[in-house]
């Protein structure tokens, strides 16, 4: 059984935590969070402390704290020469204190808390100083998910900003295409139909052979129709934007 302290209690951490739960190769046996009461739903309380100091001995040490207080975190920790890792997409291996031995256990997806996940088809995203250490980090994530990959810190963060684009502003283009229903008595179900197909296409067809619409048609009478709709400036930039992107590497091609 492979022991592993979790400090963190956001929702990745809230997410692991229900992952490892259901493995019987791992044993979470310390959880930190400012507030008690944000795990006590997901792990036994007697598991549950609110200070750093009350570390325990385990094989890994996973933080899951926002970016900016990572390199904080594991400067507080008062163990030496433990496998420490993080879970952040963008931050480098080397931001953890040189105390430990470090890594990155980075799943990439988008996590609510609300939302449960398969963890099973998760990408997990590993690094590690030495090869031993990555072992125990592919063990760990083998026993949640089937999909493990090598990745250093540079392509972390090249996947990082990918993952920014695909996931992040995307959502921000629903939340327009809702704004545009709403002004306009449209029920937002209406495109959802399209908004799963689109997402499933890209499954079978690289992004680019997946692409249509007036901008890949190079249809300027509709694109200007469309511009003549839209009032609000600041979706008129983003159309724009995103049209002239499409029609540039059009061209390319």
């Amino acid at each position: 059984m492979i022991r592993v302290v979790i400090i963190g209690s956001g929702n990745v951490a809230q997410h692991l935590i229900k992952a490892f739960a259901k493995s019987d190769n791992i044993d979470v046996i310390k959880a930190f969070s400012r507030n008690k009461e944000n795990l006590e739903n997901i792990i036994d309380s007697s598991k549950i402390s609110t200070d750093l100091n009350d570390l325990i001995d385990a094989d890994l040490y996973i933080i899951s704290v926002s970016d900016n207080a990572i390199a904080e975190v594991s400067h507080q920790l008062n163990i030496e020469k433990k496998l420490v890792v993080h879970t952040s997409g963008s931050i480098t291996m080397t931001d953890l204190n040189n105390k430990n031995r470090k890594g990155v256990f980075y799943p990439l997806q988008t996590f609510s808390k609300s939302k449960e996940v398969n963890f099973n088809e998760i990408p997990i995203c590993l690094e590690a100083e030495n090869n031993e250490d990555y072992k125990l980090l592919e063990t760990v994530a083998k026993s949640i998910s089937e999909k493990i990959f090598n990745i250093n810190s540079n392509q972390r963060k090249a996947l990082h900003v990918s993952a920014v684009f695909v996931n992040n502003f995307v959502n921000h283009l629903y939340k327009i295409g809702n704004d545009i229903c709403n002004k306009n008595n449209i029920p937002f179900e209406i495109l959802q139909p399209l908004i799963q197909e689109t997402a499933n296409k890209i499954s079978l067809l690289s992004p680019n052979d997946a692409q249509t619409g007036p901008a890949k048609r190079n249809d300027t009478q509709t694109i200007n129709s469309h511009l003549q709709f839209l009032t609000n400036e600041n979706q008129k930039e983003i159309y724009k934007l995103l049209t002239k992107s499409i029609i540039d590497n059009g061209k390319k091609l």
